[in-house]
């Protein structure tokens, strides 16, 4: 225990000491707007997008100011408004020649910006320029004004195109991290939800944001994610998808032990059962922690629409999920080890489809599978409306070419197109069971239905070994919780769901406190009463 806690602390150390590395790189920030100017245009030299003005005032132009940002990056007009125009027209209105009052004044009174920060350390006042704030140094002081002027950049909030659903919202999550936090804000008006900011990648410097919500999420499930995120010591974060390799539980699993999403709505829901999201810049993905196995077969619609439909409908993306794994290999093992299990008038039927196919069963499948996969990046490549007509063309064309060509029967391209179109209902697995499929179909082609059922058995196994931040993945089936079935293939109303799920619960609460959805009493809670 000693020698782990030992070796955290070196862990947090080393990440600090990587952290101050660039912040001590620059020194302090000289007290002239002269060195100033001097240092800045050493760091950002070749950098024709980056501005210093220089700002003369008081009597003979003695108090000297030099404003610095990079062009594009703050809003100009709010930058005149707040900044350079209250300054100048302070001084055409005041004769004072005295350094450090005026510094007190341009922070306090003369700019009317809401978002000023103080810096005395040159590695700070980089960092903010980089990050689209725009610094006013004053001549004689050796600290600089961070301002927040920075220009709204990216797309408008729009529906995704990833996550379509029929009912609930239509806004989905933009690149931008702060319309991103105020989407969320919207939704959950709490003053316990909280957002603790950090920044990674050595080069990027990318904002990234924990959200939770306090008292419900798990505390411990918190202090994991952070340590897991300031572990992380790379050059670049450009994506969620970077973040999610380097704080999966196991990262040679198939399977996402990470989940993410562009829809408001879901993350809001997600965070009210208790669990962690991170928010990074520059990306519409969201993730959240811990993710479970049954999460993949859950939609936003589920809550929205009736209890017995919303079953229904669960019920078929697991049979679509077991059928896109597994009926090539069932078809593979028919054909080839259990004949006398086809019906007789079946097998004639088998029998003369598949008459002058010059390939065997599992050599067939393997070629249909990687041409399906094929046509399938390509439409998720090409260009919108190419993409679509080319999916849609190249599968009747390459469908109907093979079979008339004698590479493939007919019956084997039926069970291609189903298994394909199992696979897309789906969504969060589809790269698993790509693999997975091929595994299956091998197992298939050496050892018929025993091959399949023994690696059933290993990925069920792996998947019952599987943890997502100390949470078991199959939850609420492996370890089995009875409270937490109402939320799993059987949906019960939503007025019913009363509480969260249990393995997110806090602890330390004796899982009573703030495990309770809502607070009004059924009807027959009153009557007990």
């Amino acid at each position: 225990m000693a020698e782990k806690t030992r070796k955290r602390g070196k862990e947090e150390n080393q990440n600090s000491n990587n952290r101050s590395t660039h912040t001590d790189l620059y020194g302090p920030i000289p007290k002239t707007t002269e060195a100033v100017k001097e240092k800045l245009g050493e760091i950002f030299s070749q950098c024709s997008d980056f501005i210093q003005r220089e700002i003369l005032c008081g009597k003979n132009g003695k108090t000297r100011m030099l404003l610095a940002y990079f062009n594009g990056f703050v809003d100009k007009m709010i930058l005149n408004q707040d900044v350079i125009s209250p300054i100048l027209d302070f001084f055409s209105n005041n004769e004072t020649d005295e350094v450090s009052p005026v510094y007190m004044r341009l922070k306090d009174c003369i700019v009317v910006n809401s978002e000023i920060k103080e810096v005395d350390d040159m590695g700070q006042a980089v960092d903010g320029i980089i990050s689209g704030e725009a610094l006013l140094f004053i001549d004689g002081e050796e600290k600089a004004l961070v301002i927040g002027v920075k220009a709204p950049q990216g797309r408008h909030v729009d529906e995704p195109d990833t996550e379509t659903s029929i009912r609930g919202s239509r806004e989905g999550f933009v690149e931008n991290l702060l319309i991103n936090i105020i989407l969320i804000r919207k939704r959950i008006k709490n003053p316990n939800l909280k957002m603790e900011m950090m920044t990674l990648g050595k080069q990027t410097k990318t904002d990234i944001c924990i959200c939770y919500i306090k008292g419900i999420a798990n505390e411990e499930i918190v202090d994991e994610v952070r340590r897991r995120l300031k572990k992380i010591n790379t050059d670049a974060i450009l994506d969620t998808g970077i973040i999610e390799q380097y704080i999966t539980d196991n990262r040679l699993s198939l399977f996402p032990l990470v989940g993410n999403s562009e829809k408001c709505d879901k993350l809001a829901g997600k965070l009210l059962e208790g669990r962690v999201a991170i928010i990074c810049d520059g990306t519409p993905y969201i993730l959240t922690v811990p993710y479970l196995f049954i999460e993949s077969i859950q939609t936003t619609d589920d809550y929205y629409d009736n209890a017995f439909f919303a079953t229904f409908m669960r019920i078929i993306r697991l049979l679509a999920l077991m059928i896109s794994n597994l009926l090539p290999g069932m078809y593979v093992a028919l054909v080839c080890f259990h004949h006398t299990v086809i019906p007789f008038k079946l097998m004639i039927t088998l029998a003369a489809s598949r008459q002058g196919i010059p390939f065997s069963p599992f050599v067939e499948a393997i070629l249909m599978i990687i041409a399906f996969e094929f046509l399938r990046e390509a439409g998720v490549r090409m260009p919108r409306p190419i993409g679509q007509a080319l999916s849609i063309v190249g599968a009747i064309v390459l469908g109907e070419a093979s079979v008339s060509a004698g590479v493939s029967s007919n019956l084997m391209v039926i069970i291609v197109a189903i298994t394909a179109t199992c696979s897309f209902m789906v969504p969060p697995l589809i790269r698993a069971t790509m693999l997975l499929r091929f595994v299956f179909l091998a197992a298939a082609n050496f050892m018929g239905f025993f091959g399949i059922a023994l690696v059933a058995v290993v990925v069920l196994t792996h998947l019952c070994s599987l943890r997502s931040f100390g949470i078991p993945y199959m939850a609420p089936f492996s370890p089995l919780t009875s409270s937490d079935l109402k939320d799993s293939l059987i949906v019960v109303p939503i007025w019913a769901m009363v509480t969260r799920p249990r393995m997110l619960r806090q602890e330390n609460t004796g899982g009573f406190k703030n495990s309770k959805r809502m607070e009004v009493k059924t009807s027959r809670d009153s009557r007990k009463s």
